[in-house]
């Protein structure tokens, strides 16, 4: 039996990028191009029509921006599993972070590569982040106004969960808080998404930005 393909939709503006993305996407036998959006409106329009797996958006559109976008589609409870991947011209940019506290499962460049593109979607719709933990962390401390020492937005968690908590939002993978930790990476993977529940967080890369906003990372 073989998986269905992974249900993309596009929304960008500019009909040059968009044209080569279509191509890109339609030469893959595992990807299914379901719809495309010129702005931000349309692309929420798109997703309540097509319900697509990944959505590929472009943070500069005109109507409403990308991040509008992508936190009304995300805050929609019928529309969680849509999975968004925001496009950008340049790296080091405000606006990644607020589309990353708005519920994006990562962002890419739109100078990347063809491969690391449909590698980037594979992986968000397994259910993992496309962004790497140094890069997150030096654009939260760039991009974030962290309140006062915030102890308190912990309260919810467990002692442990609050130790794994403390170590994601650091960067590291499973497998290395399970061996800080001492404990299996099934254990560890069952915290995360028990911390990720209790916070009403989306994603990884949401719980770095919380850390961060929240100042627990001393």
């Amino acid at each position: 039996m073989t998986n269905s393909p992974i249900r993309i939709a596009l929304a960008d503006d500019q009909p040059l990028f968009s044209a080569g993305l279509k191509m890109i996407l339609r030469s893959q036998t595992d990807m299914d191009l379901v719809g495309e959006a010129v702005n931000g409106q349309a692309a929420v329009e798109l997703v309540r029509e097509a319900f697509p797996d990944v959505l590929l958006m472009d943070i500069r559109m005109p109507v409403m921006d990308g991040i509008t976008a992508t936190r009304t589609i995300l805050e929609t409870p019928s529309r969680t599993t849509t999975k968004i991947i925001v496009l950008t011209t340049i790296q080091h940019d405000e606006a990644v972070v607020r589309a990353i506290q708005a519920g994006a499962a990562g962002f890419l460049t739109k100078d990347t590569t063809p491969d690391f593109l449909l590698a980037a979607i594979r992986t968000v719709h397994s259910g993992h982040s496309v962004i790497a933990p140094a890069i997150t962390n030096e654009l939260l401390r760039d991009y974030t106004t962290p309140s006062a020492g915030n102890d308190a937005a912990l309260a919810e968690l467990s002692g442990r969960e609050r130790d794994v908590f403390l170590l994601t939002a650091k960067g590291l993978g499973n497998a290395e808080i399970a061996a800080s930790l001492v404990l299996s990476e099934a254990t560890v993977k069952s915290h995360v998404g028990s911390i990720l529940s209790k916070l009403k967080l989306k994603n990884r890369i949401q719980l770095v930005a919380f850390a961060y906003e929240n100042n627990v990372l001393n």
